[in-house]
């Protein structure tokens, strides 16, 4: 008996202690009060399981690398000295951006803008035209490549810069609205008409509600709030990478450390896998097989029929060959893509003793700020249901230590302190315009094919061998977390079949 009454009173013990743990809540490590706990004034903090993987977004963890070319320079154009440089971690799309893919966009601006707004679908339109040649026939193109059923898993083409920019921008908007939908927070709703859509930056500034399914419960009142940017749900925004994310990940170069625990590499790359070849090494069924879509030589851009070497005359699918040792496919070849930034030859030097960056490079920025009413709150969004910005203007800046330019585009290489500008149309094409584009193409040959090489377009003109891929920044840590807040995004990234698989 007494055996027993010890047993219960060490059980109640056990419930005790438990049931006290359960209710102690952490309390912040300078003031000492409680979090999330309306008593102590309702401060939330959250318990942030880290950054959800978007739908199609491979992870690409960040570090040091030679950027610039790695072969000769065969062009003498000196615009790509090698310089190491540092690249945080960041995601990128595992494949170009696919005709269903944007075709998808399309159908949504249609249905939400197209009875007020025609224009926004309109001008979201490939141009299909690129097909176009006065001695070739590629009429066909004009009308199947974008719209046929036999092109969805390949490469969007005819869509310039600023284009690619408003998808990506679409894109961030539907990936967080489903966020909220999983999460049951919001309803779909199909319904969305002009203004009244879901939009992310206005959703957070309060200006947009949607069809409401539980919000989230609100510490302090006791009622109900709609997710804040502070609670860590939604995504930051799809992008077009910057000229070094783009390269850094091509290279991949995580697939030649020596091993896990020092940071020696084996072997540098010209192309995104290892050997100068483009023909696949290894000792296998696979051996001498053609490892990108382009253009081989003169009048062959396929090879011969019965052993085609590239099997693509035209852009291939988005899933075909090998993928790099980041898990990214086509990273050469098939399609050149845009990335953000602005083109400029000189990217290595240093001008009047100011060093290029080499954490992050980015040559592009144009500095914005929401604009702001008498009380500091966003004004009213657009008739497109979008928070409204303006750019910054150098004046703002001046006080300022760690940037003096509201608007970059040419600082110190096109402005007065460079003393040196670009006449585009009389001693140059290289413009403000001017957009870098990397990968090389299944119209180019193998030169482009390295990562390190680089041309440029301009960002309001489509080309038939241009397409482009997004990334997102990674926040927080640079390695990653797995199935963050149990969100598992299903996408078609398995069930479209490799080339050589």
């Amino acid at each position: 008996m007494r055996n027993l009454l010890k047993l219960n009173s060490l059980f109640i013990l056990a419930i005790m202690l438990i049931l006290s743990a359960c209710s102690k809540k952490e309390r912040s490590a300078t003031t000492g009060w409680q979090y999330n706990d309306a008593d102590w004034g309702g401060f939330e903090k959250t318990d942030y399981e880290g950054q959800v993987t978007g739908p199609n977004l491979v992870l690409v963890e960040g570090g040091t690398f030679t950027m610039g070319l790695t072969d000769q320079d065969v062009m003498f154009e000196w615009n790509a000295v090698p310089r190491r440089v540092t690249v945080g971690s960041f995601y990128m799309d595992e494949t170009e951006v696919s005709n269903i893919d944007y075709r998808e966009y399309l159908y949504w601006l249609k249905r939400v803008f197209g009875e007020s707004y025609p224009e926004v679908y309109l001008n979201a339109l490939p141009d299909t035209l690129v097909w176009r040649e006065e001695l070739a026939y590629n009429e066909p193109l004009v009308e199947t490549y974008f719209r046929y059923p036999s092109y969805d898993n390949y490469p969007v083409v005819g869509v310039n810069w600023l284009q690619a920019n408003d998808y990506a921008k679409w894109r961030t908007d539907r990936v967080n609205e489903m966020i909220l939908i999983e999460r049951g927070i919001l309803n779909p709703n199909p319904e969305q008409k002009d203004e009244d859509n879901f939009n992310t930056e206005a959703y957070l500034a309060g200006q947009y509600q949607g069809s409401v399914r539980k919000n989230m419960k609100d510490i302090r009142t006791g009622g109900e709030r709609p997710v804040r940017f502070e609670d860590g749900i939604m995504l930051p925004e799809y992008r077009l990478p910057t000229e070094a994310e783009w390269e850094y990940a091509a290279v991949g170069l995580r697939g030649n450390m020596v091993s896990e625990k020092d940071e020696r590499i084996s072997d540098r790359r010209i192309y995104p896998w290892n050997g100068n070849t483009v023909r696949y090494q290894k000792r296998d069924k696979y051996q001498g097989k053609i490892l990108a879509n382009f253009k081989r030589g003169k009048g062959d851009y396929m090879g011969m029929a019965g052993n085609l070497n590239d099997a693509a005359p035209f852009p291939g699918p988005v899933r075909q060959y090998f993928p790099n040792d980041y898990g990214l496919y086509n990273m050469a070849g098939n399609v050149n893509e845009w990335t953000m930034d602005l083109y400029r030859p000189m990217t290595s030097v240093t001008i009047r003793d100011v060093e290029q960056q080499d954490l992050n490079p980015f040559r592009g920025n144009k500095f914005k700020t929401k604009v702001l009413d008498e009380d500091g709150k966003p004004v009213e969004k657009d008739s497109l249901g979008r928070l409204r910005y303006r750019y910054v203007e150098d004046d703002e800046v001046a006080t300022r230590e760690n940037y003096k330019v509201g608007q970059p585009y040419n600082y110190l290489d096109g402005d007065k302190q460079s003393e040196a500008f670009y006449d585009y149309g009389k001693h140059t094409l290289i413009s403000d315009k001017a957009r870098v584009i990397k990968g090389g193409s299944w119209a180019d040959r193998a030169y482009w094919l390295s990562p390190g090489a680089r041309r440029f377009r301009d960002e309001d003109k489509a080309y038939r061998d241009l397409g482009f891929r997004c990334a997102m920044t990674r926040t927080g840590g640079p390695t990653g977390n797995e199935d963050a807040a149990g969100i598992t995004f299903k996408t078609k990234q398995n069930k479209v079949k490799r080339r050589y698989k």
